[in-house]
């Protein structure tokens, strides 16, 4: 019994200490970002880093508001594309498709969420760049490469739809049985049981699933930095090539051993990517966790 005790005492003492070693490289990350941030911030203000439209490195210039433009488009317009693609599939899957037809499907879309973003990229250098240059793009009368921020949008939202689908299709499956046979049982159609019940019940949810989506969406790299067309300056159209935050770490990776300040600036730009998805993957986890608090999951 003594023997056993110890090695309970053992095996608990291991997991702690393994679940502490996890926290603190969290921690860790953060404070050698922060630390390696430090001296782009003795020398400019942090107004002046988001706000200036210049970003030349080899005259000590990091305006980032080009860059955070591009970001917040290419994501926006992910996630306008995803959102409602991703729902109405998800409750395809989760009220109408037959038993049989769910088990085939679900496998899919979890293969689809580990497939690696350069497989991604590389689908869309293929097809979605020819597609946008020479179709999309002559139908708005316009001339493009390919290579800009309408097609990093749509590969992103390719590569979101699983993650919504996933987390949107648990939701629907949390709702009690009793909200769906009460609504049926006062003569409501599936789809109105769907529209008036299953969808009001599981809003928290699914704003939850669309946040950590968007988590997803915003720190993505390599799919983004291979069609997004790597240009550092305000899009003037959709179709215009521009830059992201987490692509510009990866194309300029190579040339910022050569300036410390250089290093300091991508250093801050990772620092802020960081920060932004820790805090939308916060928001979208305290919401999922009160709609679950209410259904008592």
């Amino acid at each position: 019994m003594n023997r056993r005790k110890l090695r309970d005492f053992l095996g608990t003492k291991l997991m702690l200490v393994v679940t502490v070693a996890v926290s603190l490289l969290f921690f860790s990350i953060f404070f050698l970002l922060l630390f390696k941030s430090l001296l782009i911030f003795e020398q400019h203000s942090l107004t002046e880093i988001l706000f200036s439209s210049s970003w030349n490195p080899g005259f000590n210039q990091f305006g980032l508001y080009p860059i955070i433009v591009g970001t917040i488009l290419v994501t926006g317009i992910a996630l306008i594309i995803a959102v409602p693609i991703s729902i109405l599939s998800a409750v395809y899957i989760a009220e109408y498709a037959p038993k049989k037809v769910r088990k085939v499907i679900r496998p899919f879309i979890d293969v689809l969420a580990g497939v690696p973003s350069v497989v991604y990229g590389l689908c869309a250098l293929l097809f979605l760049v020819p597609f946008v240059k020479d179709v999309v793009a002559p139908w708005f009368g316009i001339e493009t490469t390919g290579y800009c921020i309408l097609t990093a949008s749509i590969t992103l939202a390719i590569m979101v739809f699983p993650i919504i689908i996933s987390l949107c299709v648990e939701s629907f499956h949390a709702i009690p049985l009793s909200l769906r046979e009460a609504s049926l049982s006062v003569g409501a159609t599936k789809w109105e049981t769907v529209k008036k019940v299953i969808f009001r019940a599981s809003a928290p949810s699914v704003i939850s699933a669309v946040f950590l989506g968007f988590g997803r969406a915003f720190g993505e790299t390599i799919a983004v930095n291979m069609v997004v067309g790597g240009i550092t300056r305000t899009p003037s159209t959709l179709f215009s090539p521009g830059q992201t935050l987490a692509s510009l770490i990866v194309s300029a990776y190579s040339d910022m051993m050569s300036s410390p300040l250089y290093e300091s600036a991508l250093m801050m730009v990772a620092l802020i990517l960081f920060i932004v998805v820790l805090l939308f993957n916060i928001f979208g986890i305290f919401v999922l966790r009160r709609a679950n608090k209410r259904w008592n999951v």
